[in-house]
């Protein structure tokens, strides 16, 4: 049976509740590929500030907007502050070839004399890094451990061989670095990013809850609205991981870099315990780094892949993220065609399963809000609603009833445009956009229409409203319970 399709472009009853977002490049920029992906299932494009200035992706925003239009379905954008990426200068022999056991050094400077000498783009490197130290170049492709150091010196021995290149990539693992998170590059493309007006701007390398307060900081005196992404990807951030989950909105479970600072074998518990301490805290979670990554040349993934895909969405991840293979693959709308495909078909046994209410029960710090929907889940249920409308301001509501992961179909309406594009990456809310919400008393017949018309019920049906308390002074939410006439 087909699925309900509401007027702007995409199913209501049947489509994955998981979120998916699609990062930018060179393969799938045009227009026209921007507009085939929104109707392809991309709730969230990401805009990597490591590749390409911020003039040139001021031009990529107004693109997603328009293509967003066009369709008639609201996108998020979030922009990927690069962070302190350390790099290789240019090596004498491109690429190398490093050996197990060989002699390597790390010289101060930017010029090396000798084809085992490097250099890096991180000038403190030599002072901060100490003996017995990893050192690990290009994502993991080889490992170093550092034998000796001088001033001007790190003598290393290859403990793990591999083929690298200039400018990849190098990973301190052992090393507490002096290196801020939010350098002046990322600082700049911050404010840009707070005045373009993006919904969420993620920053990389977190290791402290006092590196989000100064982002987030720095975005609101900047007159940004955009919601604060911490991307886990090193150790430092494993340790402190309650205190950045509690001071941001959002987390990413970034496993490439992860499963460089770490032991690789302990990435899969390290993504379920980040997913876990989200649930808790009722924060949404990103999975990201190749998930699909064979599907860079190839239109199938492998087994391992949508295997990987769907523990994520087991786990409780509220979205899931493509990097190179919407960005550079040969086949960026099969990718995420696959994920979606993939998302409904993992979902499908989570309807079966009791609700799994993530809800903080007997904490005394619960608010009305959070109270209220606990309740319109129950009513939903009981009732066999066909559908839960949100009608508010703001997105209290809409987060709390995303974690409580029912499959009640759940549609937020707003007239407020950043809050409806910040729905898309709220695990089961569906965002939409309307003129204006108006007076309380008008707003049952506007949310009735609504579903009537755009998803695909039919008399009879029943649904559950949530009106916003901030619509009637004194009234701290307002559920209604309705048929559709």
């Amino acid at each position: 049976m087909a699925s309900p399709v509401n007027s702007q472009g995409w199913g209501v009853a049947d489509q994955p509740r998981t979120k998916l977002i699609a990062t930018l490049g060179p393969a799938c920029r045009s227009p026209e590929m921007l507009r085939a992906m929104i109707e392809q299932g991309v709730d969230v494009f990401r805009l990597n500030m490591a590749h390409g200035k911020a003039e040139e992706h001021t031009e990529t925003i107004r693109e997603i907007r328009a293509a967003s239009d066009d369709v008639e379905r609201p996108v998020g954008i979030l922009v990927d502050l690069a962070g302190p990426k350390i790099r290789l200068g240019q090596l004498l022999r491109d690429p190398m070839t490093l050996e197990t056991g060989q002699s390597v050094s790390f010289v101060r400077g930017t010029v090396s004399n000798a084809e085992n000498e490097f250099t890096c783009t991180y000038e403190a490197m030599i002072d901060e890094v100490s003996r017995g130290e990893a050192v690990v170049l290009a994502d993991g492709v080889a490992r170093l451990e550092v034998v000796s150091k001088s001033k001007d010196r790190l003598e290393c021995v290859v403990t793990d061989g591999g083929t690298i290149r200039s400018r990849q990539g190098v990973n301190l693992p052992s090393t507490q670095l002096s290196v801020p998170a939010l350098g002046e590059i990322d600082r700049k493309n911050a404010v840009w990013a707070a005045k373009a007006g993006v919904e969420f701007i993620s920053l990389s390398f977190v290791r402290c809850a006092a590196e989000l307060v100064e982002l987030r900081k720095l975005v609101e005196d900047n007159g940004g609205t955009g919601r604060i992404v911490a991307k886990i990807e090193k150790r430092e951030a494993l340790d402190n991981l309650d205190e950045i989950v509690e001071a941001t909105d959002c987390v990413m479970v970034a496993r490439g870099d992860l499963g460089v600072e770490i032991d690789i074998a302990k990435t899969p518990l390290a993504q379920k315990r980040i997913i876990r301490a989200c649930g808790q805290a009722g924060k949404p979670v990103i999975v990201a780094t190749q998930m699909l990554e064979s599907m860079h040349h190839s239109k199938q993934p492998t087994r391992a892949e949508v295997s990987d895909v769907a523990n994520a969405i087991l786990d409780g991840a509220d979205a899931c993220m493509l990097s190179g293979e919407s960005a550079i693959g040969e086949f960026p709308l099969d990718a995420v065609a696959m994920m979606k495909r993939i998302m409904y078909e993992t979902e499908q046994i989570l309807r079966h399963r009791s609700s799994r209410m993530q809800t903080r029960e007997g904490d005394s710090n619960w608010g009305m809000v959070e109270a209220v929907m606990l309740g319109v889940a129950q009513i939903a249920r009981r009732m066999g609603a066909q559908m839960v409308v949100i009608v508010s301001t703001d997105q209290r509501a809409a987060l709390i009833k995303s974690k409580q992961r029912d499959f009640v179909p759940t549609a937020f309406l707003s007239d407020n445009a950043v809050s409806v594009r910040q729905m898309c990456l709220y695990w089961g809310i569906i965002p939409v956009q309307i003129d204006q919400i108006g007076e309380i008393q008008k707003l049952p017949s506007m949310a009735m229409q609504w579903a009537s018309s755009h998803a695909g019920l039919k008399p009879g049906d029943r649904i559950v409203m949530v009106l916003d308390n901030e619509l009637l002074p004194g009234v701290h939410d307002t559920v209604m319970i309705a048929e559709i006439p």
